[in-house]
């Protein structure tokens, strides 16, 4: 085994919400540190994880980078417990500047899927599914990582979401980690910019499962946020819009276009007519007070050719 890099989490690598629910924590966690790839780091709660596996108490579980084997060690020693082979599973669909998202049905791939939602939930507080995963997809955010050799990389995962294949209130995400060591590089809203991609795909206008998380809605606001700004300041000639109107351009739900109006301070009631009017110069001291990047974070150029295209029904 490698040299193993140290992750600690520091002021910009998690927020002082994240720190505090993970000291709370901490004297429930089986899993105590996780290593995963070459890089150790510790976890947040605790994971279900049957106690033949992990005991009651284990200092550290390996895992591969694409999380499919784990090396358990105990004070009696290590134990490795192969899962397949050594590949991200399913379908390529998106791949830009060293980034790539596979798209895998929980129900073809089901060991993999099971593996990342019980990891997953080591530093999710909560996440509720872990082995019924077939009515999901998973969507792997996977990073090309150097290594010694000059011309090859190895692959990484550094983060997920999932969403059900079918639902009722078309929400387009259920879950969604980026792993500790990987946050606040802007790989949360690669992920987010995915979910809404699929929701155009299949026609519909779509947003995640609700309710949402503290740390979730801090991140969803920023993004729909973004969305939002670079919507109302590409209308040059127009002073006022309606919910709809926005709805529509940002396909976002109209209750989230609300939500994230109210939290940018940009309206706080709408009018009998439905149009709000905005003062684009707050739009613009929005985007510099909070360093938005209007930027989208997802290229549908990357896309695998025909996917954008597609639409399955099952």
């Amino acid at each position: 085994m490698g040299s193993i890099e140290v992750h600690r989490t520091t002021e910009s690598a998690a927020s002082s919400l994240t720190k505090k629910t993970a000291l709370t924590k901490t004297a429930d966690l089986n899993v105590k540190h996780v290593v995963l790839g070459d890089i150790l780091f510790k976890t947040w709660y605790p994971s279900f994880y049957p106690e033949e596996l992990v005991g009651r108490e284990l200092e550290r579980l390996y895992v591969s980078s694409i999380l499919y084997a784990l090396i358990l060690l105990t004070g009696s020693g290590q134990k490795l417990c192969p899962q397949s082979s050594g590949t991200v599973p399913g379908r390529l669909i998106y791949v830009k500047d060293g980034l790539s998202i596979y798209e895998v049905d929980g129900e073809e791939h089901q060991l993999f899927c099971q593996s990342l939602s019980l990891f997953a939930k080591l530093f999710l507080d909560n996440k509720s599914v872990f082995f019924d995963v077939a009515c999901f997809d998973y969507y792997i955010l996977v990073q090309d990582v150097p290594t010694n050799h000059p011309h090859r990389t190895r692959h990484q995962i550094v983060g997920f979401f999932s969403k059900e294949k079918m639902s009722w209130d078309n929400n387009n995400l259920a879950c969604i980690l980026v792993f500790p060591p990987w946050q606040r590089r802007g790989f949360g809203k690669i992920l987010m910019g995915i979910s809404y991609k699929l929701s155009e795909r299949e026609g519909q206008l779509g947003g995640p499962e609700k309710p949402l998380s503290e740390l979730g809605r801090v991140g969803y606001i920023r993004f729909w946020g973004a969305r939002i700004a670079k919507a109302i300041l590409e209308m040059k000639n127009k002073k006022s819009f309606s919910v709809q109107e926005l709805s529509d351009r940002c396909s976002m739900l109209p209750e989230d276009v609300i939500t994230t109006l109210q939290d940018m301070a940009l309206n706080t009631n709408t009018p009998p007519n439905g149009n709000v009017v905005i003062n684009k110069a707050r739009v613009r001291d929005w985007i510099c007070v909070n360093k938005v990047d209007l930027n989208p974070p997802v290229d549908e150029e990357s896309f695998l050719e025909g996917y954008l295209a597609e639409y399955r029904v099952d």
